[in-house]
């Protein structure tokens, strides 16, 4: 029965996303598109932090490899920069693509590292690509960057032209309107990918490498091929964010995809809860959406200041309120806000398991690569205790041995 009530609720969510469209201004769908954008991307960060225990800084720079990807491969050639000229179906491949394969070229450092040195080795990929994207100016236009092609499909645009009016029930369907859609279909997409394939053998192997690297290649997981894996789908997942961000802004700037933008991708999904695909989304629209509203109602906001006058202004309000919630998360909702909703359920559902692909709980347990039963995610093998090493047999000894 919960598990009914959650696809009716998934359906709903997905009926009111198709029709805000058509009620909301111009602040609030590019926000919409921001929001989406930066779920994808935090989707595929869960996917390798969450359910394969890879920790990742370096998401931004993936992200960035697919925005620059995207604004060149589309882009025409001027006297300042280069481009390919390529259809904008091509350059979105493209950014998944060249993204996922940088992934695949970092894999093997992965393979060797883990836990914080991980996390340090690929913070250096976020200075690297900054370097890159200063200094490649006929390719990234240097500091300022470099405009974007707006997407087009089979002669339609996206944007203010071709059709240059496009009106549904009365209202008019301009550039922002149509991006919309083709960010909730790309978003829509990528959580199912992600939930089908957390729950698929693929899926079950990163969960045991997460939980004991020994006790997975004990079981016959390629311990360094899962890893490659989860770097490689969480790559192009970011490069799609990316050419996503490069759409939504229009244009694209080093400035935009810093280290910051790392941290908030890890914030997004400590908040939602590490492993859940639906609490990263919820995590990235928190994170998101919270400047940004604080920005535009700044005025109305007794206690926040215009930026740049001395006082507290909308950002720094926003990373203060981002501390004040990890904090709470990680004190208080064991899980993030995935696990809070996944116990709620639970009480009102009378304590049955929910069934959600998307959140840590531990899923059947299903055939290993070996043949025998693979522990479910989360959780470690019944006969490693430890999660890393065998338990010791002890066999019951007869009366007259205890004697």
């Amino acid at each position: 029965m919960s598990d009914l009530l959650r696809r009716l609720g998934g359906v709903a969510l997905l009926v009111v996303a198709l029709a805000l469209p058509l009620v909301l201004n111009d602040f609030w769908l590019q926000t919409g598109l921001f929001v989406m954008a930066a779920a994808i991307g935090a989707v595929g960060l869960t996917l390798l932090v969450g359910v394969a225990g890879q920790l990742s800084l370096g998401h931004a720079a993936f992200a960035a490899i697919g925005a620059y990807v995207y604004a060149w491969s589309t882009g025409e050639t001027t006297t300042s920069v280069t481009g390919g000229g390529l259809p904008p179906v091509v350059g979105l491949a493209l950014a998944a693509l060249v993204a996922a394969g940088v992934g695949a070229a970092f894999s093997p450092v992965a393979g060797r590292l883990r836990g914080i040195y991980l996390g340090l080795a690929t913070l250096g990929l976020v200075f690297i690509v900054r370097h890159l994207l200063l200094n490649l100016t006929d390719w990234t236009g240097g500091f300022t960057g470099r405009s974007v092609e707006s997407f087009a499909l089979g002669g339609f645009s996206f944007s203010n032209r071709d059709p240059e009016y496009l009106a549904v029930g009365g209202v008019e369907f301009e550039g922002l309107h149509r991006l919309w859609y083709l960010f909730l279909l790309l978003a829509v997409v990528a959580c199912w990918l992600a939930g089908n394939l957390r729950a698929s053998r693929t899926g079950r192997a990163w969960a045991n490498v997460r939980d004991s690297e020994t006790a997975a290649a004990a079981m016959g997981i390629g311990v360094a091929r899962a890893k490659a894996a989860a770097f490689v789908v969480s790559s192009a997942y970011a490069g799609t964010a990316g050419a996503m961000l490069a759409l939504a802004y229009g244009r694209v700037a080093p400035d935009v995809f810093s280290l910051t933008a790392s941290v908030d991708f890890l914030v997004m999904i400590v908040l939602g809860g590490l492993g859940s695909v639906a609490g990263a989304v919820v995590g990235a629209l928190f994170v998101t959406a919270l400047p940004l509203v604080l920005a535009e109602y700044s005025s109305a906001l007794p206690f926040l200041a215009a930026p740049g006058s001395g006082g507290l202004d909308p950002s720094t309000a926003s990373r203060i309120v981002y501390g004040l919630a990890i904090i709470a998360v990680l004190v208080f909702l064991r899980g993030g806000l995935a696990g809070a909703g996944r116990r709620l359920r639970h009480r009102l559902g009378g304590g049955g398991h929910s069934g959600d692909a998307g959140t840590t709980e531990p899923d059947t347990p299903g055939p290993g690569p070996t043949g025998r039963t693979a522990p479910a995610a989360g959780t470690t093998d019944p006969s490693t205790p430890d999660g890393s090493h065998p338990a010791a047999v002890t066999h019951p000894r007869s009366k007259e041995t205890t004697r």
